[in-house]
């Protein structure tokens, strides 16, 4: 699955920085995360960085969006193909 920033969010922008692949950015009110980049940390890190570093802990899994690990893996490796051909 990928992750999603709940309405408790206190725009700390602590979350966005943590982000490997660019996933999140400020939106209207909160802090937003992009499901087609959000790899929920796989191929990075163990543990999604922006749940690890979240003083509310307003960030949890997107149920309308489920996705394997190796989905996951798969989404990975097209965002590190794209970024090596830029």
């Amino acid at each position: 699955m990928a992750l999603i920033i709940t309405d408790e969010c206190i725009n700390c922008d602590v979350c966005e920085p943590e982000c490997p692949n660019g996933a999140i950015s400020q939106g209207e009110e909160i802090y937003q995360i992009n499901p087609s980049l959000c790899t929920e940390c796989v191929g990075h890190y163990n543990e999604p960085q922006c749940i690890e570093v979240c003083p509310v802990d307003c960030i949890t899994l997107n149920p309308a969006i489920v996705e394997s690990k190796e989905q996951l893996q798969a989404k990975y490796m097209g965002l590190v193909s794209e970024k090596s051909i830029s």
